[in-house]
């Protein structure tokens, strides 16, 4: 470089001193002036992730080293995710950082090496992934053998859908779920990551319904196409997916990462659609094979039942031979049935006359009459008492009729009395208790008379109290 930071100090004693601060960014400037932009290839070490997400780091070669740093802003742009001992070619500015004296790159883009950088940095991660048990086949999850309903995440309109569908719709027609992805570039991974748990989150018997099978499938294309279906964070997902997980990325000799830690790898998004579900027609013709031969084993098995069960009623006795003898023995105890029967009749006459001879009719006449003479004479004894108890009773009797017509409230109306009843059918005692032009019923004899009251006091009632009331039986109302 021909010019300077600064001037040519004079090589007196008295020449100015700078101070170390004034120097450090006198070099920071002139620093970044002159590599404002700067493109280098190196090797991934001492890779570190601040909490604060930026990232730490140092490129290295064979020969030398320098400091590297990601801000946080640019971390989230970056194509592949800085791993120690990747090979990678970044872009950035060289700049110093004065605290410490030295020098460092501010990386503002990155990218591997090189197809061999992306394979190395991706057996790495197969290493990891493998140690962790993600690819362990006893992990992984049966395949539903009759699925309902199927989910599958690709591109909506490539013709891998339309591959998927028509093969599902000849082999077996089911209800098919698309969430819709980019399967290529910096936001793949993401969309596919968030579609697998999006998945899982459906709850079950909801208004869309959960899945029974997911299908991840994609195209072929080459390493860095595929590349998005290498990342850690999306094979952690499809590995936790609590829904069996089919993966269907590229074609037969195209292995990514997602294949590894899936519960089935499909070579194709087709053979994806026919490992996932049956054919129906052969279903149905091995339901009808499985019928007929349930119908020829049952005539089999009839058969020999029947078989069985005549062999065994050949080597049973006959009904003649088993009750002969109990036939014989009854025989002749009938033959012996009327004689003894006669015999047992003239015994009990025989014991029947002898027992006649002591009985006498007096013998019972005489208790009769006692018993009879016993009883008419409590009957004279209980004959006062019963009238007296008559008598007492239609006496009360009596009262009780007296005491129930001077109760009637319908006697005093026979003798010229009237009963006021307001239109409720509630009794009207007081001239101050029904209003000027209320409707009430007078109640006669013979019948009732509808009456509206007037406004007019009753003269006898104004200026004077009440008379108070005479001891004497109340009112009959």
């Amino acid at each position: 470089m021909t010019d300077t930071a600064f001037p040519e100090p004079a090589q007196d004693s008295n020449a100015q001193a700078y101070s170390v601060s004034e120097l450090a960014f006198a070099l920071k400037r002139t620093i970044e002036d002159a590599y404002g932009f700067v493109r280098l290839r190196g090797e991934l070490s001492k890779v570190t992730f601040h909490g604060n997400g930026h990232v730490y780091l140092d490129l290295k070669d064979e020969k030398a080293s320098i400091s590297g740093v990601i801000w946080k802003g640019s971390v989230r742009g970056l194509g592949i995710r800085p791993q120690t001992g990747l090979e990678v070619i970044v872009t950035g500015k060289i700049t110093t950082y004065p605290g410490r004296s030295q020098y460092q790159i501010i990386i503002d883009t990155m990218e591997p090496a090189g197809v061999g950088a992306l394979l190395a940095q991706l057996e790495r991660l197969k290493a990891k992934l493998a140690a962790e048990g993600l690819f362990d086949p006893a992990r992984k999850k049966p395949l539903p053998a009759l699925p309902r309903v199927i989910g599958v995440i690709t591109s909506p309109t490539g013709a891998v859908i339309r591959d998927i569908l028509h093969r599902l719709t000849a082999r077996w027609p089911c209800r098919v779920l698309v969430w819709p992805v980019v399967v290529q570039g910096d936001q793949a991974a993401a969309q596919v990551r968030a579609a697998i748990e999006g998945f899982g989150r459906l709850p079950m018997g909801g208004a869309v319904p959960r899945p029974d099978l997911i299908i991840v499938a994609r195209g072929g294309g080459s390493v860095e196409d595929l590349w998005p279906f290498n990342d850690e964070a999306l094979a952690r997902t499809a590995a936790a997916s609590v829904i069996p997980l089919i993966s269907a990325v590229g074609h037969e000799t195209d292995t990514t990462l997602i294949d590894f830690v899936s519960d089935r790898r499909a070579p194709t998004p087709t053979a994806a659609a026919e490992i996932a579900t049956p054919v129906f027609a052969d279903l149905a013709a091995t339901i009808a094979d499985y019928d007929q031969r349930l119908i020829r084993a049952g005539a089999r098995m009839l058969d020999l039942s029947r078989a069985r069960l005549a062999a065994s009623a050949n080597r049973l006795p006959r009904v003649q031979d088993l009750l002969a003898v109990s036939t014989q023995r009854l025989d002749l105890a009938s033959g012996r049935l009327g004689a003894a029967l006669a015999a047992n009749v003239a015994a009990h006459r025989q014991e029947l006359t002898a027992k006649a001879a002591s009985l006498r009719p007096r013998l019972l006449t005489g208790a009769i009459e006692v018993k009879d003479a016993t009883l008419q004479a409590l009957a004279k004894r209980l004959e006062p008492l019963v009238r007296r108890t008559f008598d007492r009773a239609a006496d009360r009797l009596g009262s009780l009729e007296k005491l129930r017509l001077s109760l009637d409230p319908d006697r005093p109306l026979s003798r010229g009395f009237a009963r006021v009843e307001r239109a409720d059918g509630r009794l009207v005692r007081d001239a101050g208790a029904v209003k000027s032009g209320e409707t009430v019923k007078l109640v006669f004899h013979d019948g009732d008379r509808a009456a509206v009251i007037d406004s007019a006091a009753p003269p006898a009632a104004a200026g004077r109290k009440p008379p108070p009331p005479r001891a004497e039986q109340g009112s009959l109302f």
